[in-house]
């Protein structure tokens, strides 16, 4: 299996909330039976603070939690661990330039520099997508 896209955590996280599900969503799920995935090293951080989060506010169990990763092990998503100086340095940049949080401006950095599609429900990432030429995962489930 090649790469096919990077996901970002907006979608990755509406997996988890019955009341986050949404069509988008499940196409790039189904995406991943054909493609792997690749993520920046931010991701499995953003995904424990919303769990973790959740389970605060009493949306989630501690089992509903340890079941996600558990499900979120088993798909093909490998995670960038190699952060060099140049790749910090065009984070802040692609922040800086199209209004984005470093940790957006990671699955963008990402997604350019591995000439992938980008996976997100983000709208100032979506636009950030159309300002840098980063092709966006459509609707459709084509990439």
């Amino acid at each position: 299996m090649e790469y096919g896209l990077v996901i970002d955590n907006s979608v990755v996280m509406s997996w988890c909330f019955a009341d986050e599900a949404n069509q988008y969503a499940d196409d790039v799920l189904d995406s991943l039976k054909y493609v792997r995935a690749i993520v920046p090293c931010i991701w499995p951080l953003e995904v424990g603070n919303v769990m973790v989060m959740a389970e605060r506010r009493g949306r989630l169990k501690y089992s509903d939690c340890v079941q996600f990763w558990e499900l979120l092990a088993e798909l093909p998503i490998d995670i960038e661990h190699h952060l060099s100086e140049k790749i910090i340095r065009n984070i802040y940049t692609f922040a800086r330039e199209a209004q984005l949080s470093t940790y957006d401006a990671s699955y963008l950095e990402l997604a350019l520099r591995k000439n992938l599609s980008l996976a997100t429900l983000d709208k100032a990432l979506l636009r950030a997508c159309e300002q840098f030429n980063v092709p966006i995962f459509n609707r459709q489930g084509e990439i």
